[in-house]
């Protein structure tokens, strides 16, 4: 266990306001704010901010590990510890490793098993390599022949934490507009533009046949096993409306306004990408985060693809008077943690884990100002 830290000097960013003063850490909590012993390490934060560890409910920064270029494979642990490395620079300390499961293709990460990856995993956590606290989502893609098959090794594992529901198929939900889906299979996949015709071809043909039947199967493990159920790409009411009967807490990245809307009405905790908020809209077309934001729709952001915008959001939420400090902090902290069931994670408040992110506001010679992560504490130890 770590030992007694004192924090001082510090701009502390609490849930509903942010206050300078001390924060005291024994035993891996957070023991009291404006507390401290001199018994103590004291650490001077030099008025830089203190935040809770960041939670990240959705990212696919490991699989970018694991396949850094189409059918480039790269071996399991360097790869996780260079995810896990980047995501602790970032200020995250509990991340939910997102791993697909589900595709025709067998050259890809999701459409080949994740049996030697779960196994590495385990093993560098059980060695206290790891930086951040590693937790698995589990993202199925319902219309693909092989997605139960190829859960298999998530069944019954104890970091499965979270599980989403997702539909790829082009034409509606995220790649509603065609020609947006064909830049991202053959820029990103690799596909031929030929292949990319021949997948769409057949692609509604996979999901008569296998969404609806698939889609009952996680639902029911979900509702078995106590494990958040997360909607994907949500684009009508409908889609959320059918999500809230099934019993998900979270709907990720809806693509309109009237889904984020429904979410909210029936109380499904609206999740954005950092990366939308940062580059000013969705690169796949659809609503802007920031828009969600300005009408109340935004309850948690995640990296998605890139770590670092996490924070980069947050201060852009903040710098564009959309949301104070304390409300963009929460999107990547406390709404995630209560949506995900940390109830002992997500907020600088006695008792809880001394998760805590140190972050100095910088300015640059251009003029634009950057949130730099200076020091990073996981339960009290210093990761970073």
């Amino acid at each position: 266990m770590s030992e007694a830290i004192v924090f001082s000097n510090a701009r502390m960013v609490l849930p509903d306001e942010v206050v300078r003063g001390s924060l005291s850490v024994a035993e891996g909590r957070i023991a009291a704010l404006d507390g401290g012993s001199t018994a103590a390490g004291i650490v001077d934060l030099e008025n830089d901010y203190l935040l809770p560890g960041l939670v990240e409910v959705h990212t696919d920064n490991f699989e970018r590990h694991l396949m850094p270029r189409p059918k480039v494979q790269w071996a399991e642990m360097p790869a996780l510890l260079a995810h896990d490395a980047e995501v602790a620079a970032a200020g995250i300390t509990t991340v939910f490793d997102a791993l697909g499961v589900g595709e025709s293709d067998t050259e890809s990460l999701r459409g080949s098993t994740w049996t030697k990856t779960l196994a590495t995993l385990d093993n560098c956590a059980a060695k206290d390599l790891l930086r951040a606290d590693h937790h698995l989502h589990v993202r199925c893609e319902l219309p693909a022949p092989n997605t139960i098959e190829l859960f298999e090794p998530f069944h019954g594992h104890p970091r499965v934490s979270l599980i989403s529901l997702m539909d790829h198929t082009p034409g509606q939900r995220q790649w509603e507009n065609i020609e947006v889906a064909r830049i991202y299979y053959t820029g990103k996949k690799g596909w031929s533009a030929e292949k990319f015709e021949r997948q769409v071809a057949h692609a509604a043909t996979l999901q008569a046949q296998y969404a609806e039947p698939h889609r009952r199967h996680f639902v029911d493990y979900c509702r078995t096993h106590g494990i958040a159920l997360a909607s994907h790409d949500d684009t009508t009411v409908a889609h959320v409306e059918q999500a809230h009967a099934e019993g998900a807490s979270m709907s990720e990245f809806p693509t309109t306004m009237a889904a984020a809307s429904a979410a909210r009405e029936r109380g499904l905790a609206t999740v954005m990408g950092g990366p939308n908020v940062v580059r000013g809209g969705s690169h796949s077309g659809n609503v802007a985060a920031a828009e969600l934001a300005r009408h109340g729709l935004l309850d948690i952001l995640s990296s998605d693809y890139v770590p670092s915008s996490l924070l980069g959001a947050v201060m852009r939420l903040v710098a564009d008077d959309i949301f104070t400090l304390p409300q963009a902090v929460a999107t990547v902290t406390r709404a995630p943690a209560k949506a995900t069931g940390l109830g002992d994670r997500g907020a600088i408040e006695p008792g809880l884990r001394a998760d805590l992110v140190r972050v100095r506001m910088t300015e640059l010679a251009d003029g634009s100002r950057h949130a730099v992560v200076r020091g990073v504490w996981r339960e009290g130890r210093r990761v970073l």
